[in-house]
Parts: C-alpha cells; structure tokens; sequence
C-alpha cells in the first residue's frame, strides 16, 4: 500500500499553557511503564489505525525502546479506563534535545470527548519541558486517523518533511482485540444474539 508519511515540528514553545483536560478525565503521568503495558497501548490504541510495526517486536526489543533516557508516558483516564496515550522521546543532537512525539493517540473509549487538543497541548507543553528541548517534532502518516494531523496543525506543529513510501499492511485494521493478543479465528468475532 502507498503511505504517505508526514513530518512535522515546533522550534518554539507554545505561548499558552495548555486547556485542562475535558471533565471526568486525569491525565497519569506514570514512573515506569513495563514491556506489557506499552504493547497493550500500542495496540489499543493503534489497532483501528493499523499500527502494526511493533507488534511482533520482541519483549527486549519493547524493553530497549522503554530504556531510552527521558521516555516517558502521559495516560488520559475515566474511570480508571486509559482513553489514550502519549509517549514522549527525546535525543540530544548537537543543537540540543529533540523530543519527539513517538505516539500519540486515542482509543475507542477516549473518542468523541473533546479529548485530542488539550491532550496533544499537555503532550507538547511537556515535551518542551524536557531540559535542552529546542525542538518538538512528530510522524504521522496516511493509516492513522484522519484528526491526526490537522491536530498537529492546530497546535502550532508545521510540516517540515514528507515522504511517500509502499508499505506491506494489512488491508484493513486489524481492531484493538487482535493486536492485544486477542485471539484470532471464527470465535474472536462476536455475532449477534436472537
């Protein structure tokens, strides 16, 4: 399939702090996100979009992304349900910090809630905290969903690279049950009841 990659990136830190988060919603900040829980994330969240580059990564290799100094995770929750995430990256450059935004998004319990402004603000205002950061950038592409980049946009995130490439996906999304492990076959397919 023809994926068309987009780059985008913020040399200045917002003006504004950001809006707090819609009613009913915390955002956790947690200490220590472990190899299984940021694969559910991914998953969860990535399964509609196809997001499959990591899914058969091992678990050392979700333990080496997780080790990179200064990675870390902001979690929008309800009800002690994740809505979302963000995990945040950054690596010095002779310039300073560059922390990238290595992904963001909402799953299906956090759409629809006035959810993805205020928790990419809260996600851009944190990356700029990071000491050094000079710049905040982020990949988004053409199998994620279509509020992904005029979210970026909106934000003060503009485009500085784009990239066109044929990748092997799936053709359709494989959905948040199968890429947390759910079981795939006739019974994972919930059928209505008479």
């Amino acid at each position: 399939m023809r994926v068309v990659t987009w780059t985008l990136e913020s040399r200045t830190p917002p003006a504004a702090p950001p809006r707090p988060m819609p009613d009913g919603v915390r955002l956790d900040h947690p200490t220590a996100v472990d190899p299984e829980y940021a694969r559910f994330l991914y998953g969860y969240v990535g399964g509609p979009w196809r997001w499959t580059d990591r899914l058969g990564w091992t678990r050392e290799q979700w333990e080496d992304e997780l080790a990179v100094p200064g990675t870390s995770f902001w979690i929008p929750t309800a009800d002690g349900v994740p809505l979302g995430y963000v995990q945040l990256q950054p690596l010095a450059q002779e310039d300073g910090t560059h922390v990238e935004i290595r992904y963001f998004g909402l799953a299906a319990p956090g759409l629809g809630r006035g959810l993805g402004g205020p928790l990419l603000e809260h996600a851009i205002t944190n990356a700029w905290a990071v000491p050094g950061a000079v710049r905040v950038w982020v990949h988004t592409c053409s199998l994620d969903g279509p509020a992904a980049r005029p979210n970026y946009e909106a934000r003060g995130l503009a485009l500085c690279r784009t990239e066109t490439t044929d990748e092997d996906v799936p053709e359709a999304p494989l959905g948040a049950w199968v890429s947390t492990g759910g079981p795939v076959g006739p019974a994972s397919v919930s059928r209505p009841t008479s």
